[in-house]
């Protein structure tokens, strides 16, 4: 698929400088650019790169005056890194913009689905769900009974939403995503052993929620496991049942959240991190990466550590920790003295 340089200066509102009718049909870093491919300059470090790369067309900032010559036609935005994220999702769009029903695909009778639906080969959509306008279902997706899926909403392939689960507009479930899976819920017996308890509630995505691939979701015990409007969540996360999160709140790959926890808004949580089931963690929360949390949070702290301390006091308690040995050495060689006299 080509554009031309005219063409994406349109879609950016850019001005263009140089020839409007070369066509790209690839991206590059500037430093790797080829002829037929489309970079852009955002940071002042790579501006040596764009006097040498090969890249027909590059994005730049409107403030960019050239100090020598140019091989490369120019597209002057006002951000040209916000820029070019939007041409990406642009091309996006277009490469995704798939139609239509592929065979074999089963969709059952009292299914529903609205305009310019995909529901790709080998998928199925199950008894009573609603399907809203435009909503792609890549190949071997699952979409279980009851299932509500708002406009705009993509299960790439391999995603699963199990039944009951409500899903808002605009959501992406990315591949071999689980939406719904049963919450980890056993009971122990007088035998020792322990009996499943029964998962009967569901999963409600509000709009703009990303789910990464091989995330997993579960469905509440009783009521709902809710993800409200804005999360974002990486690759390979456990969610379990019962827990809340807040608006536009992101969380990095591998980290766990254990059940009925509750998560505040515009929270960031790094990678690996491990937070126990029944707290609350409250708004603009920031937790760095592999901390334990095992208390409650208060809004706008912080955190890192396993078990977590406030930032500061993690970093003030790590000089002393590196020293340690120091300290245990002239603790001994003071007992010795001590002892001595």
């Amino acid at each position: 698929m080509k554009f031309t340089a005219s063409q994406i200066a349109g879609i950016l509102e850019g001005d263009l400088e140089g020839n409007p009718d070369i066509a790209v049909d690839k991206l590059a870093k500037i430093e790797e650019g080829e002829h037929g491919s489309l970079t852009f300059l955002a940071n002042p470090k790579y501006t040596p790169y764009i006097y040498t790369t090969k890249s027909s067309i590059t994005i730049v900032n409107r403030d960019f005056v050239a100090e020598h010559n140019l091989s490369t036609t120019l597209i002057k935005v006002d951000d040209a890194y916000e820029s070019f994220s939007k041409l990406l999702s642009y091309y996006d769009q277009v490469k995704s913009n798939k139609t239509g029903i592929e065979d074999p695909s089963f969709i059952d009778k009292t299914a529903t689905y609205g305009e310019n639906c995909y529901i790709g080969a080998f998928s199925y959509i199950g008894e009573n769900s609603k399907l809203g306008n435009n909503v792609k279902i890549y190949p071997n997706a699952f979409v279980g009974d009851n299932v509500i899926l708002g406009d705009n909403v993509i299960v790439f392939a391999g995603g699963k939403i199990h039944s009951d689960s409500i899903i808002g507009n605009n959501c992406v479930i990315h591949s071999g995503a689980i939406v719904g899976s049963d919450g980890f819920g056993f009971a122990p017996n007088a035998n020792g052993e322990f009996n499943k308890i029964p998962q009967t509630g569901n999963v409600i995505l509000e709009d703009n929620v990303d789910v990464g691939a091989g995330t997993t979701i579960d469905r509440a015990t009783l009521g709902s496991t809710i993800l409200r409007k804005g999360v974002k969540l990486d690759n390979q996360i456990q969610i379990a049942h019962n827990v809340e999160i807040g608006e536009h709140t992101v969380i990095a790959a591998q980290s766990g959240v254990a059940g009925s926890a509750k998560i505040g808004k515009h929270c960031m949580i790094g990678g690996q991190v491990g937070i126990v089931g029944h707290i609350t963690i409250g708004d603009n929360v920031r937790i760095q990466a592999q901390s334990g949390i095992g208390r409650n949070i208060k809004s706008g702290e912080i955190i890192q550590g396993s078990p977590a301390l406030t930032y500061g006091d993690y970093n003030k308690s790590y000089v002393h920790f590196k020293n340690l040995p120091k300290i245990i050495n002239r603790i001994n060689e003071l007992e010795k003295k001590i002892g001595r006299e």
